[in-house]
């Protein structure tokens, strides 16, 4: 179980993942797309689903959203009703902002009887309006005394700016968290500066580190490289440019990914730092999920070869 292996510290492990269909979805199409996600995975033997609880960001940039915000199906509902069959760990998003405390408390208690394990994930921006901050919901959960396995996430990108996300990482450790999800990677110097100061300030104050999984998120379109851009993801520019100029941005992609995944995977094996990957797909087009699948396949034999 997933579980076991983040409290084991085990490197390499693999998640992938999925939105829920968006409210308003017919039941029937809430079906036919939960079985081609059930069908997409079942035999591709990952170690955790995770399952992204989506929030409006409008208060974090003055930038245009590049695709319209749409509210999706709670994500634990979804996976209740309609990823049953689905035999692997999920990892289920919670933007704590959204929820009051009942409803909150509600989650943490029903999701700690199955196979789930969540992220907790604050306010975009200190101008973002909440019910709960995200200091509160750990309060909360850690009140409850659960023994739901609880996550939290990780910006490079801040790091490159403030230099001081491995703190923020020890600080949501002491609070509860086991193990974290990056925003996607891009910039490997960034990820790489970000472990670094991660693995000397444990080394110095004695502190074991928790597992951190990178998300890699392949790139099928010039707009799909926009919105990643909107949600903070940091592309350098020559790789902007490589992509943008490319015969096949998808592809040059993957390849990209890959290369990201074995340059981390390797700095980190030096340094004994547990890390693993979380592949996504940012769109819904049935090509840029297909190169989501083919990527996890690579880094799959790339784990076997290793």
């Amino acid at each position: 179980m997933l579980k076991t292996k983040i409290k084991n510290k085990q490197s390499g492990l693999i998640l992938y993942g999925i939105t829920p269909p968006k409210k308003g979805t017919t039941v029937e199409k809430i079906v036919e797309i939960s079985k081609a996600q059930i069908d997409r995975l079942k035999d591709l033997d990952i170690d955790g689903l995770v399952l992204y609880d989506i929030a409006d960001e409008v208060s974090r940039t003055q930038v245009e959203r590049p695709f319209p915000f749409m509210e999706t199906l709670d994500c634990f509902e979804y996976s209740e009703q309609y990823l049953k069959t689905l035999d692997v760990s999920k990892i289920i998003y919670r933007s704590v902002g959204k929820y009051d405390d009942k409803s909150l408390t509600r989650f943490v208690n029903d999701s700690a009887t199955g196979d789930y394990l969540s992220v907790f994930v604050g306010a975009s921006s200190k101008d973002q309006k909440v019910s709960l901050s995200i200091k509160e919901a750990y309060d909360l959960k850690n009140n409850l005394d659960s023994d739901l396995i609880l996550g939290g996430v990780t910006i490079s990108e801040r790091h490159q700016k403030y230099h001081k996300e491995h703190l923020n990482v020890f600080r949501k450790m002491q609070n509860g968290c086991e193990f974290f999800v990056s925003q996607g990677v891009y910039d490997v110097t960034a990820s790489k500066n970000f472990l670094s100061d991660y693995y000397y300030y444990g080394k110095e104050n004695n502190i074991e580190l928790a597992p951190i999984f990178f998300t890699l998120t392949p790139c099928g379109s010039a707009k799909t490289l926009e919105f990643m851009k909107w949600l903070g993801i940091n592309i350098p520019r020559w790789l902007e440019n490589e992509l943008i100029n490319s015969s096949d941005i998808l592809q040059k992609s993957v390849d990209f990914c890959e290369q990201a995944w074995l340059e981390l995977k390797a700095f980190a094996d030096e340094k004994n730092i547990p890390i693993g990957c979380n592949i996504e797909s940012v769109a819904i087009r049935k090509v840029e999920i297909d190169a989501s699948i083919e990527l996890l396949k690579r880094i799959q034999k790339s784990n076997r070869n290793a």
